[in-house]
């Protein structure tokens, strides 16, 4: 696909449809920050093991798999603002049937529809975010997009620990919520951008092995992203923590995604091979899980660690990012994007599973060591794609 040529050679920053963008898919952010600790502790008040649990957080990344080549045909289709208005509306429902769903089995089609509909809705976000800017401050809007939306997953576990887990009140505001992102989208729907067909398609899994550096970076964000945030909150509770202390825990979480995302961001501006930042990140992640079981007893240390651990490894999304298209332009990067997406999806398959199996046989602390077999697997990815480069 293309962007339309006008669109491309315009120079001007379109701040309507830009900020339309930003406020609506951060909305949704809150929306998600809420919901997903809020289903992952319904299901275990239910009864429900953590690999159960984990099993139907893992459809999640199949249905981003399904969802990621829907996106642009949809769009071509039925324009981008409408086919993310409609996106919006299949979530919201599907949050409603949550609540209403007695039955656990219920649980897995509505994850289907809830996170393809999420899935089309991130991409076609972003892509509206980046046709909006022009190519000199790319950068700088999706750093600040990259910033508010942290905000908004911020903001759904604080939200939480307050609302609480009983009765339609949570889902009512994350409804609430839902239907707030439709309005500046409905607002800037003129302007939003136009996507047409130029004829070439290329075999986009390729791209996986093409720059692994990137395609795995973003595949332990989202093994670790979606397993630790559905999971934590039950291994919060199984290591003494309240449902609201776990909940905040979350909170800092995400505050150290807003707060250093954008000075990572600026180092590897700076930083000639993006992979020895990618690299020191996935170290943090590791050093990080290994030290959880130590901070666990103290709720301030546990929080401080949370909140810099949280903020490097979602580091390892932007600058993974960043490196794919330091390394490729044009059709090849379009192509490149699908395949991580791709990896994000086969992450959030792969984490839950892997954490909740992980709780189930060892305890508490096969979520930490669960993680850190992820970041431990990337570093030694990264070092042998170094040790390479300096060889030849």
């Amino acid at each position: 696909m293309t962007v339309d040529t006008q669109q491309q050679g315009d120079e001007r920053v379109h701040w309507l449809p830009m900020v339309a963008a930003i406020s609506s898919i951060s909305v949704v952010g809150i929306a998600i920050g809420l919901g997903m600790p809020l289903l992952s502790v319904i299901l275990e008040t239910r009864g429900h093991s953590a690999s159960m649990i984990g099993l139907n957080t893992a459809v999640a990344g199949l249905a981003s798999i399904a969802g990621a080549p829907l996106a642009t045909p949809l769009a071509m289709r039925f324009g981008v603002a409408w086919t993310m208005i409609a996106m919006i509306a299949a979530g919201a429902l599907a949050f409603v049937g949550f609540h209403f769903a007695p039955d656990f089995w219920m649980w897995f089609p509505l994850r289907i529809v809830l996170h393809i509909a999420l899935t089309v809705l991130f991409i076609l976000s972003e892509f509206w975010i980046s046709t909006s800017a022009p190519p000199h401050r790319r950068g700088l809007v999706l750093g600040i997009y990259a910033t508010v939306l942290s905000l908004g997953f911020a903001a759904g576990p604080w939200l939480f620990a307050h609302l609480g887990s009983s009765g339609f009140r949570p889902f009512g505001v994350i409804i609430a919520l839902v239907t707030l992102a439709a309005i500046p989208v409905l607002a800037a729907r003129n302007e939003s951008p136009s996507i047409v067909a130029d004829g070439e398609t290329s075999n986009f899994l390729r791209y996986i092995w093409l720059v692994p550096s990137a395609t795995a970076a973003v595949l332990v964000f989202g093994a670790v992203e979606t397993g630790g945030f559905a999971l934590f909150p039950v291994y919060g509770n199984r290591i003494g923590y309240s449902e609201a202390d776990a909940a905040l825990l979350l909170t800092m979480i995400g505050l150290g995604n807003v707060l250093l995302q954008i000075p990572i961001g600026m180092i590897s501006d700076r930083v000639s091979d993006r992979r020895y930042l990618l690299l020191a990140c996935a170290t943090v992640g590791l050093v990080g899980t290994v030290f959880m079981p130590f901070f666990a007893q103290n709720w301030h240390l546990m929080a401080s660690l949370l909140f810099v651990w949280g903020g490097v490894v979602a580091a390892m999304y932007t600058i993974g990012l960043a490196h794919l298209g330091s390394q490729l332009s044009g059709h090849e990067l379009a192509s490149a994007n699908a395949a991580f997406v791709l990896c994000y999806g086969v992450g959030m398959v792969l984490g839950p599973q892997a954490i909740g199996i992980g709780m189930d046989a060892f305890g508490p602390s096969g979520f930490g060591w669960s993680l850190g077999l992820f970041f431990g697997a990337y570093i030694a990815l990264v070092c042998f794609r170094l040790i390479r480069k300096i060889l030849l």
